[in-house]
């Protein structure tokens, strides 16, 4: 089979194409035809850093790809929950010993997808998976619930825009962060409050949208220094969920303002090989959701092949795009 493996790290590290044996399924996994795969930020950091720095990096030479969708070819034993020519999708390889999908094929633990939600191409739910389960795990960890006023950090992003509409669907009364037009409006589209972090102070959005009370939620999927701005905008005893949390900080004002603060890491299933049912569940519902018409993904306009990795991870690096970045397999 076909796979772009990298034989380095490092930022321009090159993907470079490979032949290699097709696994054979082995207990509790299923063999999947890759159809296409999306990048995220910890694949381009994976690639970029490497094991010195990140020690979830797999050992070289690496096959890299978290998420996918594709099609069953075959099961190994033990495995009755799936078959043949089921069309499925997870977040199941591409860091430590789990190879990833940038291959047309890749074995995949069963507890770590689910079914494909029918309404969507393969493409489309190749680009959910990660942030889908991130988006879920947050709004979950904070209580996330009807009739609070929530607040979404990065609401166009590949988590935000997954967290805004889950929150509205449950009932919440959402406000999203953006930086431009184009991103406003895609946030008003989903039936949150657009936010222009650019020209709207913290204390100015926190009065206007909440008379100076504070967000019972705070999702930040920024970070950085961003999270003293997801501290001044939380209620007081509110929640505060982040995904990017790896800095050094001042936690005064979440002690004054009796603060929850989770921090959502979702490959510790993956990496540790705990609770990984979890996974499942989460994209079992995710599914359930896109098929209802509650959630759907926002990809970006650009389009790349298995041949065109560096590519891919040099759109989503550049910031320009504008939803998921997907890699087509087949």
């Amino acid at each position: 089979m076909k796979a772009m493996i990298l034989n380095s790290y490092g930022e321009d590290a090159p993907f470079e194409a490979t032949e290699l044996a097709r696994p054979e399924p082995t207990p509790g996994h299923v063999l999947i035809r890759i159809a296409a795969t999306s990048v995220n930020t910890v694949d381009t950091m994976i690639r970029q850093l490497g094991q010195e720095k990140l020690p979830l990096a797999p050992d070289l030479p690496a096959r890299l790809g978290m998420d996918f969708a594709g099609t069953i070819e075959a099961v190994g034993d033990g495995v009755d929950a799936f078959a043949v020519g089921d069309e499925v999708y997870g977040c199941a390889g591409g860091l430590a010993g789990l190879p990833g999908a940038l291959a047309e094929y890749m074995l995949a633990d069963v507890r770590l997808i689910a079914r494909k939600p029918e309404r969507l191409s393969m493409r489309e739910a190749a680009a959910l998976p990660l942030v889908g389960i991130t988006a879920m795990e947050g709004l979950q960890r904070a209580g996330t619930r009807a009739g609070q006023t929530v607040l979404v950090h990065g609401g166009t992003g590949g988590v935000g825009h997954l967290a805004v509409q889950i929150a509205c669907h449950l009932g919440a009364t959402v406000c999203a962060t953006g930086g431009g037009d184009a991103q406003l409006d895609i946030i008003k589209g989903y039936g949150a409050t657009p936010i222009n972090y650019r020209n709207e102070t913290v204390a100015d959005y926190v009065a206007a949208q909440t008379g100076g009370v504070g967000f019972d939620v705070v999702f930040d999927t920024v970070g950085g220094a961003n999270m003293t701005n997801s501290f001044e905008a939380a209620a007081l005893n509110g929640q505060v969920s982040s995904t990017v949390s790896l800095l050094e900080l001042d936690l005064s004002p979440v002690h004054f303002k009796g603060l929850s603060l989770h921090v959502v890491f979702m490959l510790i299933p993956m990496l540790h090989d705990v609770r990984r049912e979890t996974h499942g569940a989460i994209l079992t519902e995710l599914a359930r959701l896109v098929d209802a018409g509650a959630v759907t993904p926002l990809l970006d306009d650009s389009r790349f092949t298995l041949d065109q990795v560096g590519e891919a991870h040099a759109r989503l690096t550049s910031g320009d795009a504008i939803g998921k970045v997907v890699i087509d397999i087949i």
